[in-house]
């Protein structure tokens, strides 16, 4: 038997980290694994709001289906010592090659909110979208930030084109319309947890509110909790969705907003190749497949399967942009080898704001940023800008 003289040498205890937040990071090696440290630290109703989508969520799990049908095809014998990250995302250099999505009631997920997220993104180098839906006005969102707009076309247009007008005059880039959201979706996991706008303390919120007193706390010791955009906030968000949005959005529409923004258009919720042309047709500088996370229509199409038909149809007039399920920078590697433009994540900086705050979206970008340099490295590509089909397929299914 080894003497304890012999094993003291090889007994190394982790050094102790007095912050709570850098304890509980530290050891998160994934995405999954800061969901996990999420569901632990918020309130039932909060969780399923940012993890849930529409129905069954059929669309959401066959996103990510479709991203574990991936296979690459890795070449071997090359320097990979280093690697160029970095990539032109709508007139600009992108320090990574996806953005941060726009994402509704941000602050409810973690008091810092927007203004936290938009500082990892500025820290990053990478665009931050702020949402139609937010908690944090177009004005105080940080300027150091690249910005990006998400708008919902309202049943008042003249609340709409202001909107615009604001988020014009405070220097955003980029106007991102989101089409796929005439109504709201049936997101049952909000009708069972009860979800209303602002969080409302019943008894069931209540009692799961003592097994998150954090959370409660933060709620309750800051700025009032509602939509920055929005006068009405009663009931659910799909409730908001059906009195306020306007379902008689057309192709007119788009035209206007082409006519009335200066800078960068983007279309979100693009899912067929013919819609695609359509708004390229009109004169739109991006297109976003993208069946909202899975929170709209259930059965909706798959947008990373939307790639290469659409890369085809519209060339290089538009660039291509996807979301819905990308949980690994390896999501990221494969849609820029079927050929998009970059990608958007959402769900995965709201897992980090609800796990850590500002720190956890920093872990985030930090754990996204190693798995795409290692899928790269390992695939023998050393830029982003290098990657091509040949890198990357789907496999069929079955």
């Amino acid at each position: 038997m080894p003497r304890p003289s012999e094993l003291l040498p090889l007994l190394k205890p982790a050094p102790f980290v007095r912050d709570a937040t850098a304890r509980r990071l530290r050891r998160a090696a994934s995405i999954d694994d800061l969901r996990t440290i999420a569901r632990r630290r918020t309130p039932r109703a909060v969780f399923d709001y940012t993890d849930g989508a529409a129905d069954g969520e059929l669309s959401l799990n066959r996103a990510r289906a479709a991203w574990n049908r991936v296979e690459f095809t890795p070449t071997v014998l090359r320097d990979v010592s280093t690697v160029d990250l970095g990539r032109d995302m709508l007139g600009a250099r992108s320090a990574l090659p996806f953005a941060f999505a726009p994402t509704g009631f941000t602050r409810m997920m973690g008091s810092e909110g927007e203004p936290a997220v938009a500082t990892v993104a500025a820290q990053a180098g990478i665009p931050y979208t702020l949402s139609t839906m937010g908690t944090t006005t177009i004005e105080d969102i940080p300027t150091a930030a690249r910005r990006w707009f998400q708008l919902y076309l309202w049943r008042d247009r003249a609340f709409a084109k202001d909107l615009v007008e604001r988020a014009a005059a405070a220097g955003y880039d980029t106007l991102m319309l989101t089409v796929d959201t005439p109504v709201g979706g049936n997101r049952r996991r909000d009708v069972h947890n009860g979800l209303s706008i602002p969080p409302a303390l019943t008894l069931r919120t209540f009692l799961d509110g003592a097994l998150h007193p954090h959370w409660w706390f933060d709620l309750l010791t800051t700025s009032p909790l509602t939509f920055a955009s929005l006068e009405s906030t009663e009931g659910t968000v799909a409730d908001m969705i059906n009195r306020v949005f306007d379902p008689a959005l057309t192709m007119d529409d788009v035209a206007w907003l082409r006519g009335a923004w200066p800078g960068k258009l983007m279309i979100k919720g693009v899912q067929k190749v013919d819609d695609a042309r359509r708004v390229v047709d009109a004169g739109v500088d991006a297109v976003l497949l993208s069946n909202h996370g899975g929170r709209q229509l259930d059965r909706a199409p798959v947008p990373i399967e939307l790639v290469e038909p659409t890369v085809d149809a519209v060339g290089d007039r538009a660039e291509v942009y996807v979301d819905t399920g990308i949980t690994h920078g390896a999501d990221v590697v494969a849609a820029i080898a079927l050929g998009a433009r970059g990608a958007l994540v959402g769900r995965a900086y709201l897992y980090g704001l609800m796990a850590g705050g500002q720190a956890g979206v920093a872990k985030t970008v930090e754990i996204l940023t190693g798995e795409i340099t290692r899928t790269l490295q390992l695939i023998g590509v050393t830029a982003v800008d290098q990657l091509r089909r040949e890198h990357a397929r789907l496999r069929p299914i079955g």
